[in-house]
């Protein structure tokens, strides 16, 4: 993965922690007429040459809408 700001390859796979809350981000989705839900953890990926942090799911192919329609 490069970095948006300087191109350099970034660091993945860093864990992410929030302070004073449940540890770690989740993003979801529930679709529309639907119970089906999908939820992934997020990871960050860091860019050891300008500082630039950057979120991102494995799971994404799951988010996408056709395959729930």
């Amino acid at each position: 993965m490069k970095c948006n700001q300087c191109q350099y390859e970034m660091t993945k796979d860093c864990k992410v922690n929030v302070e004073y809350d449940t540890p770690g981000i989740r993003i979801s989705k529930k679709w529309k007429g639907s119970s089906n839900k999908v939820s992934a953890k997020t990871k960050a990926a860091v860019c050891s040459n300008c500082g630039y942090v950057a979120l991102y799911i494995d799971e994404y192919k799951e988010f996408s809408e056709k395959d729930h329609i």
